[in-house]
This record gives C-alpha cells, sequence and structure tokens, in this order.
C-alpha cells in the first residue's frame, strides 16, 4: 500500500519546483532588462537554434539508401529560400518541413 504522505509530500515538492522556476523570470525581469547579456543571448538565440535543427535533420542521411538524402537537403534548402523570400519564419518551417515529408514518403 502506497505511503500518501510521501506521495502528497513529492507532489507538492514538484509544484513548488515548477512554480518556482516559472516565476522567478518575471520577479527579475525589471533587473534584467538592462542586461547586455541577455540582449546578447535573444540576438543570437533564434540563429543557434535553427542551427541545431538543420545540422540534426542533416544528421539523419542515409547516403546508402536510394534517395541519397535527397528529401532533408530539398527540405532544408526549401526552409532557407521561403525564409529568405518572406522572412516568415513559420511559414518557412513548415513549407520547408512539408517537402521533406512528402519526397520522403510519396515521392523517394
Amino acid at each position: 500500500m502506497p505511503d500518501y504522505g510521501y506521495l502528497a509530500g513529492a507532489v507538492g515538492v514538484a509544484v513548488a519546483i515548477t512554480f518556482a522556476l516559472r516565476a522567478i523570470p518575471f520577479a527579475v525581469r525589471a533587473r534584467l532588462r538592462e542586461s547586455a547579456l541577455l540582449d546578447s543571448i535573444g540576438r543570437w538565440m533564434p540563429l543557434g537554434a535553427v542551427a541545431i535543427l538543420a545540422m540534426y535533420a542533416l544528421s539523419s542521411i542515409d547516403v546508402g539508401a536510394s534517395h541519397h538524402g535527397i528529401p532533408q537537403i530539398a527540405g532544408v534548402l526549401v526552409t532557407a529560400g521561403v525564409h529568405l523570400w518572406r522572412r516568415n519564419v513559420a511559414l518557412s518551417i513548415l513549407s520547408g518541413t512539408a517537402v521533406c515529408v512528402v519526397l520522403l514518403n510519396w515521392v523517394v
């Protein structure tokens, strides 16, 4: 039989930690607003995230397969092209993903 006091305590600790981790950024927001470090992180983080996602997508290429990674490379190229054309992150990611999925599942 489980110890309900122990389970309630564990859930309470998890709730308190989750609440604190979500509330702390709002509590220190005024002090961090003038931070040069956060300004720099805010400028470079989107580029870093996209670069990591592109490397992840390209790392799954199997050069021994019949398609030699053409769907993944086409998806990355379409994503970059649509983003340069429209400057819309959601549209570029959606279109690149659609091209990759269509090529992987129905063409190749």
